[in-house]
């Protein structure tokens, strides 16, 4: 009986092998045949699919490993040099709270301590505190403090960030992010002129004791679990960078807590679209929202900023507009287009100018309305094909056209997965989203704006010209780690550093 099992296991092992290797011979051709249509089209043929290398190293001796890892090092400060100017000035203007006769660290140190914190990807801070304050690593930090002594605690940290104005930590992100924009980095990738933003909410982390007022709360179980979100802005380009623009918080005493009800998602959204309105007043932008948000003040507030929007909607959501779209496809006839992009085939049929009345029909919109239907082909499980089908409706700021239908839907409204694939790293990709880095709240908001920073660096890095081969070759996990390493065990040769850094270059996306 035992050998007939394992014979049993062992058939259905090869089984599943030969399944797997058929279902990626099947996708490769798939893949190959997409760039063929693509090429045939007169369109430009998609960059090659790049993944980790699986290849042994072709460093031959010390001296070459040392200084290909000088060179990385190199071209990551590079990177964070000429894409963040004047970072460490903007931390340095951060206000000190504490008393000048008791500071022995300042505030530039502390805050890009914290900062490489999240770069290097640390899980707490007991683990940044044992790897982070060696003498290699001292000495590699003088690259940005020539006078630097010693490196805070972690509790150094926490105490800083929780009595520091978390407005001028955020100040700082805006001021990075306006770099961007006045130095056109990203001029390629905007949609209708605008800056593509997707705002979406997600949580951090849940306990079943209220670590802070601030918490919001709800049942679980017999019990209550005390919670905390936050509602977060990213610019989204089609190319696939993601960069933070603003967090806010989900605050219980944001909420009426007269009649016990709490802070949401669309309050969050009145609060962080007054800040990004505060801090760019005259940038074009394009808010990209899920199906939570398609409602009449929504609408209204974006026109208000001068907005556009491309917004989610449901079946069940704004039944008026559902009818008014169907009548009017009845009156006008169907506009209709078809188009292949990528692997899909895509059918387009909108309509403009329907009329939406809200609050008890006291207030109206106007909105414009297009479904994507579309199919393709994908390898399934078993070795053959598996044709697909899905659908994508959204409500538009803009009248639509056959000229600008893919701009908006393909390059701007499903752009809105950008913000999705961020949160997802973050959470289970190195940065530590769910850690409770503090338990107060003002030190938890400080370290979320810190890992949002860090974040964009890493992204900077990776998509950037210098080191976006070694990136796409080895990983982006593998190369933080490698990075990460290089400062913690190899002491950088600062002379060296220093003249490479001066010398001109150009740091290009694509």
């Amino acid at each position: 009986m035992r050998e007939s099992r394992q014979e049993r296991r062992k058939i259905e092992m090869i089984r599943r092998k030969e399944m797997k290797k058929s279902q990626r011979l099947l996708q490769k051709e798939l893949r190959e045949k997409e760039d063929r249509e693509l090429i045939q089209g007169g369109h430009e043929q998609k960059k090659p699919r790049s993944c980790a290398s699986n290849a042994k190293s072709q460093i031959k001796s010390v001296a070459e490993e040392q200084a290909e890892a000088e060179r990385v090092a190199i071209d990551y400060l590079k990177t964070i040099q000429r894409l963040m100017p004047g970072l460490l000035q903007r931390l340095s203007e951060v206000k000190d709270f504490r008393q000048p006769q008791k500071i022995k660290h300042k505030v530039a140190v502390i805050l890009l301590f914290a900062i490489f914190w999240f770069v290097f990807q640390k899980s707490s801070r007991r683990q940044a505190n044992t790897e982070m304050t060696t003498a290699i690593f001292l000495e590699n930090m003088r690259i940005f403090f020539p006078d630097l002594d010693s490196l805070p605690h972690h509790d150094t940290v926490n105490r800083f960030l929780s009595g520091v104005d978390i407005n001028e930590i955020e100040k700082m992100l805006f001021d990075l992010i306006n770099h961007f924009i006045r130095s056109k980095k990203f001029v390629n990738y905007l949609i209708d002129n605008c800056y593509p933003v997707a705002i979406d909410g997600t949580q951090k982390f849940a306990y079943d004791f209220l670590w802070a007022e601030q918490c919001q709360q709800r049942k679980a179980g017999k019990g209550m679990q005390y919670y905390c979100s936050c509602l977060e802005a990213s610019l989204v380009f089609h190319n696939g960078i993601m960069l933070p623009l603003a967090s806010e918080f989900l605050d219980y005493m944001e909420g009426d807590t007269a009649s016990s009800k709490q802070d949401c998602e669309l309050k969050a959204f009145r609060r962080i679209a007054e800040k990004i309105k505060k801090h760019f007043p005259r940038l074009k932008i394009m808010v990209i929202l899920d199906g939570l948000y398609p409602k009449g003040p929504v609408f209204e507030l974006c026109r208000e900023y001068g907005w556009q929007f491309m917004i989610v909607l449901q079946d069940k959501s704004l039944k008026s507009v559902w009818e008014e779209f169907a009548g009017l496809q009845k009156l006008e006839g169907k506009k209709k287009m078809k188009i292949k992009w990528g692997n899909r085939d895509q059918e387009f049929t909108w309509v403009n100018n329907i009329l939406y009345t809200y609050d008890n029909d006291k207030k109206e919109q106007t909105l414009h309305m297009v479904i994507c239907e579309e199919q393709w082909d994908e390898a399934g499980k078993n070795g053959t094909i598996e044709h697909k089908q899905s659908k994508h409706v959204w409500v538009s700021s803009e009248p639509l056209t056959s000229r600008n239908l893919h701009e908006r839907c393909n390059l701007g409204g499903r752009c809105r997965w950008g913000i999705e694939n961020g949160f997802l790293l973050e959470k289970q990709y190195g940065y530590h989203f769910e850690h409770t880095f503090s338990f107060d709240w003002n030190a938890t908001k400080g370290f979320h704006l810190l890992m949002r920073i860090a974040h964009m660096i890493n992204t900077l890095a990776q998509y950037g010209n210098l080191l976006r081969t070694l990136f796409a070759q080895q990983g982006i996990r593998a190369i933080i780690k490698y990075l990460d390493e290089i400062f913690r065990k190899m002491v950088l040769d600062l002379t060296r550093i220093m003249k490479s850094l001066a010398q001109p270059y150009q740091i290009r996306f694509t």
